[in-house]
């Protein structure tokens, strides 16, 4: 009889905790931003910012040294390209110059004076691209225009010298080797879809560790000799005030979770190939391990504002350690296992993996279970400074 009715005592006790804790989470002005408002706004703004995908219309200035009619018909069909427009056109290189430090134009076509003479004597001629790399979608967009008209008129002068009877042959000579770009995972080769799905999950675990963080702080701040657990009877076992914290953190990132990872792809047409119970079973490891290690780090919160720096700081980094926005073959060892201290490496490699890949549950089986080594170490280091906090708490009152 007793050990039921301890089992309904600790169910109880976990029932208040869960219940102060999501008081003070919707009553808390910073906690509420952080858990709620964030992650419900964050998501919308960057995917809308986002949502071109692609540039369009780079300004570019022209330097056309040959006047000839090759190189007018170069210029005309860079204008007609959807990534290019032409907007002036300059006497001399210094002049272009000016144009792209005054920030007018993004890119500089130089024509050489020989251009056309080059081609009509059956040598080789260049183009010189000047870019703004300050903005790689425009450096891109500028190049690769640049590379297209080219290898486009050089197609058409080898097909006019050839001599060739049929339509056939001059498709074989313009065209020797035929070559079909297949875009993969992407196939807008946006900059929205490459990057959004990582900085989603990214933004699950910040929020949460700001939020819990920020509670933290608060606690620390109202309770006496800066103590995290307040005294009282419903805090008498460390299980149950971290399981009963940890479902208040779980009710409330479950929707955040949803939304994230489902509803935000779908708004904005980010590819999305998973199946729901594929997210699912991601989803769950990856969100318990952000929880355990959010409520890991609180403890070493002192103060509201600390971890706010915190997370500003290590944001950018964690991005580019998830092998996302640069490969994960080039990233030092170091810094890997860095990385793998953190929840977002994995869940963002695996939620890239099921949602814009297409990839199988089980070939993200390997994150996947990292995430659930990592939920049960962060468990873990829970539970052990909880402790610490609780016994903390029992000495000052005594």
């Amino acid at each position: 009889m007793s050990i039921f009715h301890n089992m309904f005592q600790a169910i109880q006790d976990m029932a208040f905790i869960w219940k102060e804790e999501l008081k003070r989470s919707v009553h808390d002005e910073g906690v509420l931003m952080f858990l709620f408002l964030v992650p419900l706004a964050y998501p919308l703004l960057y995917s809308w910012v986002y949502n071109n995908e692609a540039v369009h219309e780079v300004p570019v200035v022209v330097v056309d040294q040959s006047h000839s009619a090759l190189s007018r018909e170069f210029i005309r069909q860079c204008d007609a390209t959807p990534d290019v427009k032409v907007m002036f056109h300059a006497d001399n290189l210094d002049e272009a110059k000016s144009l792209v430090s005054r920030q007018l134009v993004k890119g500089v076509y130089l024509i050489p004076h020989d251009f056309s003479t080059n081609l009509n004597r059956m040598q080789q001629t260049a183009v010189s691209v000047y870019c703004d790399m300050s903005l790689m979608l425009t450096y891109k967009a500028i190049y690769q225009t640049a590379v297209m008209v080219t290898q486009r008129l050089g197609a058409a002068l080898r097909t006019k010298l050839a001599g060739n009877y049929t339509k056939h042959e001059d498709m074989v000579t313009a065209q020797p080797l035929a070559v079909e770009g297949v875009a993969m995972f992407n196939p807008s080769g946006g900059y929205g879809s490459c990057l959004l799905p990582a900085v989603l999950m990214l933004i699950l675990q910040q929020t949460l560790v700001l939020g819990v963080g920020m509670s933290a702080g608060t606690a620390r701040e109202a309770n006496p000799n800066g103590l995290l657990i307040p005294y009282h009877p419903a805090y008498r076992g460390v299980g149950r005030v971290v399981l009963g914290k940890a479902l208040c953190y779980l009710m409330i990132y479950a929707v955040m979770g949803a939304f994230l990872a489902l509803v935000i792809p779908r708004l904005f047409s980010f590819p999305m190939f998973a199946h729901g119970s594929d997210l699912l079973l991601m989803m769950i490891p990856y969100i318990l391990a952000c929880i355990f290690f959010a409520m890991t780090v609180s403890c070493m919160v002192r103060y509201r504002e600390n971890v706010m720096l915190l997370i500003v700081f290590v944001s950018v980094p964690l991005l580019f350690m998830s092998g996302v926005s640069w490969p994960k073959s080039n990233i030092p060892g170091l810094w890997q296992g860095v990385s793998w201290l953190f929840p977002s490496t994995f869940g963002i490699r695996s939620y890239v993996g099921v949602s814009s890949m297409g990839a199988t549950i089980e070939q993200v089986l390997p994150e996947i279970k990292c995430l659930w080594i990592q939920a049960f170490a962060y468990f873990t280091t829970t539970c052990m400074v909880y402790g610490y906090q609780l016994r903390a708490t029992r000495k000052w009152f005594k």
